[in-house]
C-alpha cells in the first residue's frame, strides 16, 4: 500500500500488442499498491484491457481515450480524472513512439510526429495537471524517457533519442520550478526492455527476424537478458511514492548496468 488512497493518471496505459508494456505494468502495479488509476491511451480497447487487468486484481481503474498530443484531449483527460476520482496525485507520462532513421533518411513529417508524441504530449499533460497539484500542495510526476536520450544504442533513430533527451530537460526544468510547491518531477530511463513496443519498429531493422532481434538485444545487456516492463513499473512506483519524497529532478536509469559499460556492444544487424 505504498500509494494508498492516491489517484494516478497513467498516460500511455495500454500496449500496442500482446503482452505487458510499461504503461500496463505501471497501471497494474500502482493499483496493487493502493492507487486509483485512470488508464489513458489513444486506443480505447488497449486502455480497457489494462482496466480489466487492474480490476481482476482487485484494483480501481477507469479507462479513458485521448490523443495526448492534442490539447483538447488532454483537457478532457484531466477532467475525467477529476470526475472519477476528484483529483490527481500522480501523473505518469509513458507515451512514446520510435521511427528508425537518421537525419538524412527520416522524413520531416516523421520527425515532427515523434516530437509531438514524445515531447509535446508530456508538456501538455504537465500544463494541465500542474495547476491541480499546485492547488493540492503536492504531487509526483514521472516521465518515461529512455537510455537512448544519453547514448547510442546501436539503432539509428535520431528523432527518438533527441526527443527523449528533450523529455529529460523538460523534467528537470519543471522539477526546479515546482519544487517549493510540493511537486516532484523525475524521469525514468529504461535501457533494453522486452515490451511489445520494440517488436514492430525494431524487427524491420533486424531484417524482419524478431527472434534474432530479441537474442541480439539480450546479448547486449550485461545481465544477458533484457529487462521487463515490471522493472520499469517498480522504478515508477518508488518515485511516485512518499519513499521518494526528497527525490526530485533525477534521471533514474533502469538498464541492468548497460550504461556503466565502457562501450555498448553494437548488434550485428
Amino acid at each position: 500500500m505504498r500509494v494508498k488512497d492516491k489517484t494516478a493518471l497513467v498516460v500511455g496505459a495500454g500496449s500496442i500488442g500482446a503482452g505487458i508494456g510499461n504503461g500496463k505494468a505501471i497501471s497494474v502495479l500502482l493499483a496493487r499498491e493502493g492507487a486509483k488509476v485512470l488508464a489513458v491511451d489513444r486506443n480505447l480497447d488497449a486502455a480497457k484491457e489494462t482496466q480489466r487487468l487492474v480490476r481482476e486484481a482487485g484494483g480501481i481503474c477507469e479507462a479513458h481515450q485521448a490523443d495526448v498530443a492534442v490539447s483538447a484531449d488532454v483537457t478532457g483527460m484531466v477532467q475525467a480524472c477529476l470526475t472519477h476520482f476528484g483529483g490527481c496525485d500522480i501523473l505518469v507520462n509513458n507515451v512514446g513512439i520510435a521511427e528508425v532513421g537518421g537525419p538524412v533518411e527520416l522524413s520531416e513529417e516523421a520527425w515532427d510526429r515523434v516530437f509531438n508524441v514524445n515531447v509535446k504530449s508530456m508538456f501538455l499533460a504537465c500544463k494541465h495537471v500542474l495547476p491541480l497539484m499546485e492547488k493540492q500542495g503536492s504531487g509526483a510526476i514521472v516521465n518515461i524517457s529512455s537510455l537512448a536520450s544519453t547514448r547510442w544504442g546501436g539503432v539509428p533513430y535520431v528523432s527518438y533519442g533527441a526527443s527523449k533527451a528533450a523529455v529529460n530537460g523538460l523534467s528537470r526544468y519543471v522539477a526546479m520550478q515546482y519544487a517549493a510547491k510540493g511537486i516532484r518531477v523525475n524521469s525514468v530511463l529504461p535501457g533494453l526492455i522486452h515490451t511489445p513496443m520494440i517488436v514492430e519498429p525494431l524487427t524491420r531493422f533486424y531484417g524482419g527476424d524478431a527472434d534474432r532481434m530479441i537474442a541480439l538485444r539480450d546479448a547486449m545487456s550485461p545481465t544477458g537478458k533484457m529487462g521487463e516492463a515490471w522493472d520499469v513499473a517498480h522504478a515508477v512506483l518508488y518515485l511516485a511514492s512518499d519513499e521518494a519524497k526528497y527525490i526530485n529532478g533525477i534521471e533514474l536509469v533502469v538498464d541492468g548496468g548497460l550504461s556503466q559499460q565502457s562501450s555498448s556492444p553494437v548488434p550485428q544487424v
